[in-house]
């Protein structure tokens, strides 16, 4: 029975697993990234530094910004990111940086963790990274750009 569930739910969402052509995917990506970084390290240097937060609300929009328009490439590319380890560290991202309006006084533990979990997620090799939870098991991980 349980071995029927899971074919039923991988072919479901065997469509999902080709992602879908987006010319110049690669040179979009880097350029958000980098713009993301940016924008989180000001965000990230402010708090360390104790800036006031009126004065880090410039970086706190540009860094949610980039990391919407990221976060569209990629549900756009494949909704399974949505499933896949790298998209449910970017989940994970999202929920620990808006814990900052209700935990100021942490918002430097909880962005450093951000940072953490970005850059693990980031760098972990290509089997955990494209893990999918609805497969249970890789998908997708030939993706180019």
């Amino acid at each position: 029975m349980a071995a029927e569930q899971s074919k039923i739910a991988r072919t479901a969402l065997e469509p999902w697993q080709q992602p879908r052509p987006f010319p110049g995917v690669r040179a979009v990506r880097i350029a958000l990234r980098t713009a993301h970084l940016l924008a989180f390290g000001a965000l990230y240097g402010g708090h360390i530094y104790d800036v006031a937060p009126q004065r880090l609300s410039a970086a706190l929009w540009a860094t949610v910004a980039t990391g919407a328009a990221l976060m569209a490439v990629e549900m756009y590319r494949s909704p399974l990111w949505l499933m896949q380890v790298r998209g449910l560290a970017a989940m994970a991202k999202i929920v620990i940086v808006a814990a900052v309006a209700v935990n100021w006084e942490l918002r430097v533990a909880l962005l450093s963790a951000a940072v953490i979990i970005g850059g693990i997620s980031s760098h972990m090799p290509g089997r955990l990274r494209y893990y999918s939870i609805a497969h249970g098991r890789v998908v997708g991980s030939q993706e180019a750009g």
